[in-house]
């Protein structure tokens, strides 16, 4: 992850930058970066980010009901969860206080640029339900989510293909057929999808209304595109013609293998079931990266099923990847045996230490036959050595204790285990 991480943003900033920050190319880099940040325990990443926010003034894009345009809102609300720095959300919060109060009552038609004003297009449901969901989250007024959620329903009822339990890309797709006579349903499309809804899922509170529907439709779509992954671990483009491409693609396989392991970590779907498929998965996306950090595979930006190669890459794509591999990492930690795990999550915009203390007895229960001077600590992350000490009481160990740098934002994962 952080091969691929400095790799896209060493591109960035020495060869440019294709679409606007603002884009939704970018937005969704962001989503991936965000989430980087988070485990890397570098500042730097933020900051690079936060520059991204200046640079953009705090602002969305051109089309202001346009879900691509408002995307980057996502990086904006989880930065300030972080910071708590007024200017992130203010240009945002006063775009999404209109937006709840617009009828939202045309139909979903693929005409008359309907797409700047509704959620036509399945791509919408990453865009825009998450941006208004976060800033929720961020400011604790949940009209934000509950215009997302209702919206969500609206473009599923004319986008779901309840017979295939996949969704259209837009109207212009319900009758098409692929070479092979089925329907036409793009891998990162629905990777879109998915990916958005448990981006949604993730600020949407257990006793919500909504919110046992919304998982039911998770668990519906993660059966659907398990029984469609291919022998190479990875969604061709075309989901229902997968011999139209006969060649991986990263994109779609990145947001559907980050949907699925959320889903296992938080305990929607089985880990049992589900860990072949993210394996699966993860090793097709890693096999992607080149030497140097580029990230392949990626197809063009688009809307349909297209051809896609090693040498093709995007910014979106290593946002698929990044979201990917922060949640593939703490479902394997978690998942180890003779393990136990700790984590630490820093939630303040400022570098703190803190101390962790463990109870022997905890640690005994989770690494059988653990013995002080058997005991291994590690960042789950890195790999590195913590150094750490254990308290006694009557010559018995009683607790573990270790201090360590939580850099702002950052969620840091340890490691107990036996050498």
């Amino acid at each position: 992850m952080k091969k691929v991480a400095d790799w896209q943003w060493n591109t960035l900033e020495t060869k440019g930058w294709k679409n606007h920050k603002k884009d939704w190319t970018s937005g969704a880099m962001y989503t991936g970066m965000m989430a980087w940040a988070k485990l890397a325990n570098d500042e730097r990443y933020y900051n690079k980010l936060i520059q991204v926010g200046v640079d953009n003034k705090w602002d969305t894009g051109r089309y202001r009901y346009f879900a691509d345009d408002y995307c980057v809102g996502q990086l904006y609300s989880q930065l300030y969860t972080i910071y708590k720095k007024p200017e992130y959300i203010q240009k945002f919060k006063a775009l999404a206080d209109t937006i709840v109060t617009l009828p939202h009552s045309e139909g979903l038609e693929w005409k008359n640029n309907i797409f700047v004003r509704e959620w036509a297009w399945c791509d919408a449901l990453f865009m825009g339900p998450p941006a208004l969901g976060y800033l929720s989250q961020a400011t604790g007024d949940s009209r934000y989510l509950d215009k997302s959620i209702a919206l969500w329903w609206k473009s599923t009822a004319y986008l779901y293909d309840q017979e295939e339990h996949l969704y259209y890309r837009d109207s212009r797709y319900f009758n098409k057929k692929e070479k092979n006579g089925t329907k036409v349903f793009w891998s990162r499309g629905n990777g879109w999808v998915i990916g958005g809804l448990v981006r949604l899922l993730s600020v949407t509170p257990e006793n919500h209304p909504e919110r046992k529907k919304l998982v039911k439709l998770y668990i519906q779509l993660s059966e659907k595109l398990a029984s469609l992954q291919q022998a190479d671990g990875s969604w061709h483009a075309s989901l229902l013609d997968p011999d139209s491409f006969p060649v991986k693609e990263t994109s779609g396989t990145g947001f559907i293998c980050y949907a699925m392991a959320w889903g296992v970590n938080n305990g929607l779907i089985p880990y049992k079931k589900y860990e072949p498929v993210i394996s699966k998965a993860w090793t097709a996306l890693t096999t992607s990266v080149h030497p140097d950090g580029k990230f392949g595979f990626v197809q063009a930006q688009g809307a349909a099923p297209d051809k896609v190669g090693y040498d093709d890459t995007d910014v979106y794509g290593v946002g698929a990847f990044l979201l990917a591999g922060t949640e593939v990492l703490p479902m394997y930690v978690n998942h180890k045996k003779d393990v136990f795990v700790t984590r630490v999550y820093n939630e303040t915009g400022v570098e703190k230490e803190q101390t962790i203390e463990v109870k022997w007895s905890d640690l005994s229960k989770k690494v059988k036959k653990l013995s002080p001077d058997k005991l291994v600590l590690r960042d789950a992350s890195s790999g590195l050595l913590i150094p750490s000490k254990v308290d006694y009481k009557n010559e018995k160990p009683q607790s573990l204790h270790f201090t360590v740098k939580v850099s702002p934002g950052t969620n840091r994962i340890f490691e107990v285990s036996k050498s």
